[in-house]
């Protein structure tokens, strides 16, 4: 019973990792119904870009602030480069032009950083907690804490101050939103760039645990059955989806890769997380309303 209940809650610590990726894609779709495919690739430029200036002699909370800026002025640049002209076209449309972002923002990372896999230092140490006979991970527990924080922090936002009002109003009909003199454009640009900030902490956790490289922004694959799960326009539904998809691929690599064969068990893993989404097919209805937390 205690090696299910270890492996129980390490899948659903681990989740939290997941879920980190998938609230940047929430918070992106509520706002304007994009489902920003460019989601990975932020959260590597961000890591990129963190990883790279402690490189060079920048204290960490200098390249925190440093950034952060870029990520506001990246997502200044979306709305005004991408989104705005594109206003009114089809969610097809949009879909592909941050699949057309996603390249652009790889090509330009890896041109000014390089390509080479860099390893991230966050001072947080992969050490086993034991409670009682069950053993967890320290870093899964900062990474839980971490997410938590981060949903609270949001719903705050969004359920008590203006910005986030406006943008609960702009999720549920645009055009009201538009007759009540609501800026748009200036919504999309904060939600870009809030959306950016949570690649970053994601970036930053995901690149300690498995170095900062270009691959990173695949992590993208993951947060899909997530979004399914858990709806595309909830942050706890995010949560929710992400400890679902996290508790499945821990028991079945414990339980069912070893009758597969130890070298199957990383296939194992992926499939088993997408084959979660036959649970919540039903999930971008369910999610909730596009106005919701």
């Amino acid at each position: 019973m205690s090696m299910f209940l270890e492996t129980l809650i390490g899948g659903l610590l681990s989740g939290t990792m997941y879920s980190l990726v998938a609230i940047g894609f929430v918070l992106i779709y509520k706002a304007s119904g994009v489902f920003n495919y460019a989601q990975g690739s932020l959260l590597l430029f961000a890591a990129l870009t963190f990883v790279t200036l402690t490189e060079n002699g920048v204290p960490a909370y200098a390249a925190i602030a440093i950034t952060v800026a870029l990520l506001i002025a990246t997502a200044i640049a979306i709305e005004k480069l991408l989104l705005r002209p594109l206003t009114n076209r089809s969610p097809m449309t949009l879909f592909m032009a941050t699949l057309g972002l996603s390249y652009v923002v790889e090509g330009v990372a890896q041109g000014i950083m390089g390509s080479q896999v860099r390893a991230l230092n966050l001072g947080i140490e992969d050490l086993p907690i034991f409670v009682g006979d069950i053993l967890i991970s320290q870093f899964d527990l900062v990474a839980a804490g971490v997410a938590l924080a981060l949903v609270v922090v949001l719903s705050l936002l969004f359920n008590r101050t203006r910005i986030g009002i406006q943008l609960r109003g702009v999720a549920d009909d645009t055009r009201a939103a538009l007759s009540l003199g609501i800026d748009i454009n200036r919504i999309w640009q904060i939600v870009w760039a809030v959306a950016g900030l949570v690649g970053l902490v994601a970036g930053l956790l995901w690149g300690a645990r498995q170095g900062v490289q270009f691959s990173l922004s695949l992590v993208v694959l993951k947060a899909l059955p997530v979004l399914i799960i858990g709806g595309f326009t909830s942050i706890p539904g995010a949560i929710v989806g992400g400890l679902i998809v996290g508790a499945g691929e821990s028991l079945a690599e414990t339980y069912i890769g070893p009758f597969l064969g130890g070298g199957i068990t990383p296939w194992l893993v992926d499939a088993a997380g997408f084959a979660l989404l036959f649970v919540g097919r039903g999930g971008p209805a369910g999610g909730g309303s596009r106005g919701g937390v």
